[in-house]
């Protein structure tokens, strides 16, 4: 029979905004800053773990298999299997699901699952052209060879490509995220000022969580190696209005689109652990768990679409598990774009839609938006895409702690035409 799987603690680091040039962390770093307090404060040794899953998509030169070097920095002995994820945005919730089925199964006790991400790490690259201009200078033999090769350059063959333009351009529809988010804005009518309504109160709903310290315990401080510190997310705008956010031109489909900088999730690096643990690490460690984990799914789509991942696997958990979407009492839909989140609400409000498309007898219904991202989400704190899907586990398992509700999605639109979602209870 399946194992109950738990979740008994998690922390994450602040979210920073990627501004000029590479930030204060690598993705160990921000794995390792939130890492150790979370550890510390455990009543058992960071060896006792089995193993460390983390979710990372820009995995740096310097750090190949990322869960590797954290797991050996935060001490946990070198007999530590440990492991990397990539699904894109979905890397962080994919490490807890890899945990959550190990655990299930009976193969494991105890294992510590994150994502992390430094998008402002992220390389520039040589063009093509450029690489074999090279190729041609180091392989010449001799003087005149290498003479002839290098009066071959051209100063294009020089020109830097931004890897995380590319990294967030999709290669079979070659859209870029935001203009998928368009696609999806564009299908179901959604508004610029819609749009823009929606960033502002992410906005304003984060900066109340800060203010009213909902956030601590969740938000780990970190220190970098020039002795600064940094303790909360930075990329919050308080006064951020549906007005000024209309003033700022779209950025993707100009002159006529609805997806600006300012409704669209942030460039950003953080870290996030959650601990899970079987019903037998539980009272070997006496512990106290925050919630279980009830079932998972996943989902496909068409890439251009790639914002409607939420509606096509959390339906599907919903069905499997005989509930309705106003059966769940709290919900995490990770905001990649405000366009691609009231896309998702209003296909699962469409009859049409979900008669034809999920296979429903009519809509869905509503999502209660007192319900959906109460402290704010990533267009206001910012998208770390290996960690955002581990965020909102994390997040939701604490808001629904804080809230007193009994069961939460966390769900996720996936670059590439995929989709995530996770069914939370608590005990």
């Amino acid at each position: 029979m399946a194992r109950p799987v738990f979740i008994v603690d998690g922390s994450r680091t602040p979210f920073l905004k990627a501004r000029s040039g590479p930030g204060p962390f690598t993705p160990v770093d921000l794995a390792v800053q939130c890492g150790r307090p979370l550890l510390a404060r455990q009543p058992f040794s960071p060896a006792d773990f089995d193993q460390v899953i983390l979710g990372c998509v820009n995995v740096i030169a310097d750090e190949m298999n990322p869960a590797r070097v954290a797991a050996l920095r935060l001490g946990m002995g070198e007999d530590m299997v440990a492991f990397t994820v990539q699904i894109n945005c979905g890397s962080g919730m994919q490490s807890i699901d890899t945990a959550y089925r190990y655990i299930r199964e009976g193969h494991a006790d105890l294992i510590l699952a994150g994502g992390t991400e430094a998008l402002s790490h992220a390389p520039l690259v040589w063009p093509n052209s450029g690489v074999r201009w090279f190729a041609g200078l180091a392989t010449a033999k001799g003087v005149a060879a290498k003479l002839a090769a290098a009066f071959k350059l051209r100063p294009r063959y020089l020109k830097p490509i931004i890897g995380l333009e590319r990294g967030l351009t999709d290669p079979i529809t070659e859209l870029n995220m935001g203009q998928t988010a368009e696609v999806v804005g564009h299908l179901f009518g959604i508004t610029r000022a819609q749009a823009d309504a929606y960033a502002a109160e992410s906005h304003r709903r984060l900066a109340h969580a800060q203010t009213s310290g909902f956030l601590k315990g969740e938000v780990e401080t970190a220190f970098s190696r020039d002795g600064k510190f940094f303790d909360h997310d930075d990329g919050v705008r308080p006064d951020s209005t549906a007005e000024t956010l209309a003033k700022l031109r779209p950025v993707f489909e100009r002159p006529w689109g609805q997806v600006t900088a300012g409704n669209s999730s942030q460039i950003t690096d953080g870290a996030s652990w959650v601990i899970l643990a079987s019903d037998a690490a539980v009272a070997k460690h006496r512990l106290t768990p925050k919630a279980a984990i009830v079932d998972s799914n996943w989902a496909a789509l068409d890439p251009g679409i790639m914002g409607l991942g939420p509606v096509m696997s959390a339906t599907p958990l919903l069905q499997r598990n005989d509930l309705t979407i106003k059966d769940v009492d709290t919900w995490e839909l990770n905001e990649a774009f405000a366009t691609q989140v009231l896309g998702c609400l209003a296909a699962w409000n469409d009859d049409k839609f979900c008669r034809e498309i999920l296979g429903l007898d009519g809509a869905a219904g509503e999502i209660d938006r007192d319900k959906l991202n109460v402290d704010g989400g990533a267009i206001s704190l910012g998208h770390p895409v290996g960690t955002s899907g581990n965020r909102i586990v994390l997040h939701l398992v604490n808001a629904m702690k804080r809230l007193g509700t009994r069961r939460g999605i966390a769900t996720e639109c996936i670059g590439g035409g995929l989709g995530g979602a996770m069914l939370i209870e608590a005990v």
